[in-house]
């Protein structure tokens, strides 16, 4: 026993979703048996497009029943069937959703007819709703209303069932299955295609506008696991993506490196992590007339040389009062506090007393000089190699003079011939600096150095 459903919502994103109307045809594979249909109230304003594309409106909905004043309804008449609907994970979502607030697990095995419609009826130009019912000459009495398109979809589906001559239906059913979690618009061979190695991937939309960007070791893998992902970011997003492309680096660092410049290049809609603007204070250092190292923030344009950048003075202030917990700095010095004869911190016995006297400059400044190396990248030149695409090259991300210059490829044979790092510039995709950069770099050589000393150690 199938039940076929639709709902309406109020929009917004999975987050302001609410149910303003469900239909529900309960299906026995030739005939309806029964079928539920009622407006509910979502408890929050219907938005303008929202009643301008499905007709309900906020009075319609007044004094329509709460949703979990049907909820008992719509479990029993679902229990036991087969949950069925056009974009299946968009309608079973909202409405387990629905069942979560109110503390009940609802569960149910789930079938999807924009994915059975594009295996049993391939070459259409379009799987909506609106274009598969008009190949097929299937009336909608109400399109966007939730029974015309639950009664359409139930007559779309009872068609898939009868032209299944492969078993296409089972095959989806089957909990192993990967077909039954891909996203709707998605083709399963893009899939399929996908290589098993380190890279960067790029999920797209109809409209091949990159939606999210994300790196992996294993590009397939990653990719997949998106899509048994069950937080409502990710459900969102798989509803959008038709289309992926990749770009392989050889090794999961290089892949770190341009997964954090193609965000800031691109600002994809579904990436937060490094969705940032181009950074505006730079953290740096100078010695005043006693001798003492200062650390001291500004903003970038005035920073030609900067240890660390950062998108906020608010960011920076932050960083550097935990430098001055972790090596004792003085705040005093580190410009957090101003017009004082001596810090805060040395009240408290937190600071050894550089802004009082009683301390020396040199016991001072070698903390800040191991402040500053914690941080920050060798000033000097380094090339960092890494596996490249193929077993003929090498991957390679170049820092000169402390400053990331961005990464490239080049074949074993040149790379046995290049003595200095400025020779790498050559072949070098150049990339901007930035905190991210620095973060990811130093995560990386601080993991290599504890390899080094475990390895030595045994």
């Amino acid at each position: 026993m199938y039940s076929v459903v639709d709902i309406e919502t109020t929009g917004n994103g999975f987050k302001g979703h609410k149910i303003t109307e469900i239909s529900i045809f309960i299906f026995d594979g030739k005939q309806i048996v029964d079928e539920y249909t009622i407006l509910v109230n979502p408890e929050q304003h219907i938005p303008p497009f929202i009643t301008n594309l499905t007709g309900i409106t906020d009075a319609m909905v007044k004094y329509a029943p709460k949703f979990y004043e049907i909820a008992k309804k719509v479990e029993e008449l679902t229990k036991d069937t087969i949950f069925v609907a056009h974009n299946v994970n968009f309608d079973y979502n909202i409405i387990r959703d629905e069942f979560k607030s109110l503390g009940f697990n609802f569960t149910r095995k789930k079938l999807c007819t924009v994915r059975l419609s594009r295996k049993i009826i391939p070459g259409l130009r379009s799987y909506s709703l609106g274009n598969i019912c008009a190949s097929e000459n299937i009336p909608i009495h109400g399109r966007h209303r939730a029974k015309g398109d639950a009664e359409a979809t139930t007559e779309l589906f009872r068609r898939l069932l009868e032209r299944d001559n492969n078993f296409i239906v089972n095959s989806f059913l089957n909990p192993r299955s990967k077909q039954a979690t891909l996203p709707p618009l998605l083709d399963k061979n893009i899939v399929e295609n996908l290589p098993s190695t380190p890279g960067v991937y790029y999920f797209k939309n109809t409209a091949k506008e990159i939606i999210y960007v994300g790196k992996a070791i294993n590009i397939k893998q990653r990719v997949i696991s998106h899509f048994y992902d069950k937080k409502k970011k990710e459900r969102e997003m798989c509803l959008e993506i038709a289309y992926i492309s990749f770009t392989e680096t050889g090794s999961e660092l290089l892949a770190l490196l341009l997964e954090s410049s193609e965000i800031k290049n691109i600002y994809p809609k579904y990436n937060q992590s490094q969705k940032n603007r181009n950074a505006a204070v730079g953290l740096f250092i100078y010695t005043d007339q006693k001798g003492i190292i200062h650390l001291a923030y500004n903003t970038l344009k005035l920073v030609p040389n900067a240890i660390l950048t950062f998108y906020s003075i608010q960011e920076c202030r932050n960083f550097i009062e935990k430098l001055c917990e972790d090596f004792e700095l003085c705040p005093k010095y580190c410009h957090l506090q101003t017009n004082v004869n001596s810090c805060f911190h040395y009240q408290l016995k937190s600071c050894k007393g550089i802004c009082t006297n009683k301390e020396s400059e040199t016991d001072y400044n070698n903390r800040v000089q191991k402040a500053i190396a914690s941080v920050s990248l060798t000033s000097q030149n380094l090339v960092i190699k890494e596996n490249g695409r193929t077993a003929d090259e090498i991957g390679f991300a170049l820092i000169l003079n402390g400053t990331y210059q961005g990464f490239g490829f080049l074949p074993k044979d040149v790379d046995y011939n290049l003595d200095n790092a400025e020779d790498y510039q050559f072949y070098v995709n150049p990339k901007r600096d930035n905190r991210d950069v620095q973060r990811i770099l130093k995560s990386y050589l601080n993991k290599e150095k504890e390899l080094s000393n475990n390895s030595f150690s045994n």
